[in-house]
C-alpha cells in the first residue's frame, strides 16, 4: 500500500494545499482520509487567514413563536407561560427555553421587527428564502443557490449548497430549495429528507462509493465512459433536462473519486463533542454542517421540523427548543474554538412568526405581522436587539423589516453586494435581492455601543 503520509506538496517543506490534495483524489487516491489528511485539511482551510466567507441557516419549518424564543411579553395575557432570562447582554432578555444561546447573546443579532405580512407555509417559505413571491415567468433562485454562485469554488468535490433535513411539502416550498434560472449546478445537494430512518443512516451520502467488484482502473475508467456520454448528450440535446441530468451526474463522481464524502461520516468526531450537539437529526446535522463549512463550502442549512403548533404550543416549543438550544450553542462553540466563528455568518429564520394571541387549543396560529429572526457570527455586530413589537406583540413599533431587507442583510455579512445583477437566457437582469432593500447596517457595519437598539 502507499505510503500517502510521506507524499509532500511541490513545495518545500510546505504540506498539500487543498487543491494538491483535490487533485490527488481526482486521480484515484481516495483512500487518504484514512489516513487522518482528510481532517488535517479542514483543520488548516479553517485556520487559514484569507478563509471564505460561510452561512449555516438553520431553518425553522413551521413558522416559530417569537413570543416563547427571542420577543417574550411576560405580564402580558399573550405571553403565556413562558418566562424570560437574562442573558450575556445586559438589557437583553430572552425566552427561558433558550438558556445555552442567552449566554452566548453577545454573538448574536436579534431583529424583533419582521414584517413580512404573510401568513401561508408555501409563499411564506418562498419568500423567506428567495426576498420574493412567486409570480411571472421568472424562477427566482434558492438564496442558497445564490450564495453558492458567488462565494463557492464551483469545481470542488464537494457541493457548494448542502441543505440537511428539509421539508418540502407544496409546490411554492418546493420551489424554495430550486436554483432557478441559475441553473442546476447551484442546485443544493439534500442530505436527511428521508423520513422514518435513524439520523445516523440519513445523514449518509447513499451509493457514493464503487461496489466491491469495481475498483481502481476500472472504476474509473466506467465514470469517465459515463461522464463522456453525458456530456455529449447535453450538448446535442441543449436543453434544462439534459444540462440537470449531466450536472447531477458531474457532482455524483466527484463525490465518488475523492474523500469529500467522508465529510459526512462522524467516526472521527470526540464522543463528548456529539453528544453535546444533541444525538438527533438536527443536532448532527449542525455538526455536519460545521464540518461542510470547514472544508469549503459556502452554504449549508440545517432544518428543524415541527413549529407549527397551531395545537399544545407552550409544550410544542418547549421540547423543540431542548434540541435547539444544545446544538446552536455548541455550533456557535465549535466554530469559535476552530477559528471559524468570524467569517462564519449563522442565520436563524422560519416563513414567519406565530400570533400574540392564544387559541382555544393552547396554540399559535400563522402570523406575518410582526416576529423574529436572529444572525450571528460573522459579519455580524452581536449583543443587541433591532426593533421592537408593541407591548401586547401584534404590531412593529419600531424599524420594519421585510424578507428583502433580511436577505440584504445577510449579502452585507457575508461580503455580497445584494445589488450585483445575473442574466436570465433573455439578457434580462436580475438582482441577487430585489429593488428597495434596505440592509441593517447596525447589525453589519460599525453600530454604537452594543445593547438594545430601538
Amino acid at each position: 500500500m502507499t505510503n500517502f503520509g510521506n507524499i509532500r506538496s511541490n513545495r518545500p517543506g510546505a504540506p498539500l494545499s487543498r487543491r494538491e490534495l483535490l487533485k490527488l483524489s481526482a486521480a484515484g487516491v481516495a483512500a487518504y482520509s484514512m489516513s487522518g489528511w482528510l481532517e488535517a485539511l479542514a483543520g488548516n482551510v479553517a485556520k487559514h487567514p484569507k478563509r471564505r466567507r460561510a452561512c449555516i441557516m438553520l431553518w425553522m419549518n413551521g413558522g416559530p413563536s417569537q413570543m416563547d424564543t427571542f420577543d417574550p411579553k411576560p405580564g402580558h395575557a399573550n405571553g403565556g407561560e413562558v418566562k424570560e432570562i437574562a442573558t450575556s447582554v445586559p438589557g437583553i432578555r430572552i425566552s427561558e427555553h433558550l438558556p445555552q444561546v442567552a449566554r452566548r447573546m453577545q454573538h448574536l443579532a436579534l431583529i424583533r421587527s419582521m414584517n413580512t405580512r404573510v401568513a401561508d407555509h408555501g409563499l411564506g417559505t418562498f419568500l423567506v428564502r428567495t426576498g420574493r413571491l412567486p409570480q411571472g415567468p421568472v424562477q427566482y433562485p434558492a438564496f442558497g443557490s445564490m450564495v453558492s454562485k458567488e462565494l463557492g469554488a464551483g469545481e470542488g468535490a464537494l457541493p457548494d449548497f448542502v441543505s440537511i433535513a428539509p421539508r418540502r411539502d407544496t409546490p411554492e416550498a418546493v420551489a424554495a430549495w430550486d436554483p432557478g434560472f441559475l441553473g442546476p449546478r447551484y442546485a443544493p445537494l439534500i442530505v436527511g429528507e428521508e423520513r422514518g430512518v435513524p439520523y445516523e443512516q440519513a445523514l449518509r451520502i447513499p451509493n457514493v462509493a464503487p461496489g466491491d467488484d469495481v475498483m481502481g482502473a476500472r472504476s474509473e475508467s466506467r465514470l469517465n465512459l459515463l461522464l463522456d456520454l453525458e456530456r455529449d448528450l447535453a450538448v446535442r440535446s441543449a436543453g434544462v433536462a439534459q444540462r440537470s441530468h449531466a450536472s447531477a451526474y458531474e457532482r455524483a463522481a466527484r463525490l465518488m473519486r475523492g474523500a469529500a464524502a467522508a465529510a459526512f461520516e462522524f467516526d472521527q468526531e470526540p464522543a463528548r463533542l456529539r453528544d453535546r450537539y444533541g444525538r438527533n437529526l438536527f443536532g448532527q446535522g449542525c455538526l455536519l454542517a460545521r464540518r461542510l463549512v470547514e472544508r469549503g463550502v459556502p452554504f449549508v442549512e440545517v432544518t428543524l421540523n415541527g413549529w407549527d403548533t397551531h395545537a399544545s404550543n407552550f409544550g410544542g416549543t418547549r421540547a423543540l427548543c431542548e434540541v435547539l438550544d444544545p446544538a446552536w450553542s455548541s455550533l456557535m462553540d465549535d466554530l469559535r474554538d476552530r477559528g471559524m466563528l468570524d467569517s462564519t455568518t449563522i442565520v436563524w429564520a422560519g416563513e414567519f412568526g406565530r400570533t400574540p394571541q392564544i387559541n382555544p387549543g393552547l396554540g399559535r396560529d400563522h402570523f406575518g405581522n410582526a416576529w423574529t429572526t436572529v444572525l450571528a457570527g460573522g459579519g455580524v455586530r452581536g449583543g443587541q436587539v433591532y426593533g421592537r413589537t408593541s407591548a401586547d406583540g401584534r404590531a412593529v413599533e419600531g424599524k420594519p423589516t421585510d424578507a428583502k431587507d433580511f436577505l440584504a442583510t445577510i449579502c452585507g455579512a457575508l461580503g455580497i453586494d445584494p445589488a450585483r445583477e445575473n442574466m436570465l437566457v433573455t439578457g434580462r437582469p436580475i438582482r441577487i435581492v430585489d429593488e428597495g432593500a434596505r440592509p441593517i447596517t447596525e447589525i453589519v457595519a460599525a453600530s454604537p455601543e452594543k445593547g438594545v437598539q430601538q
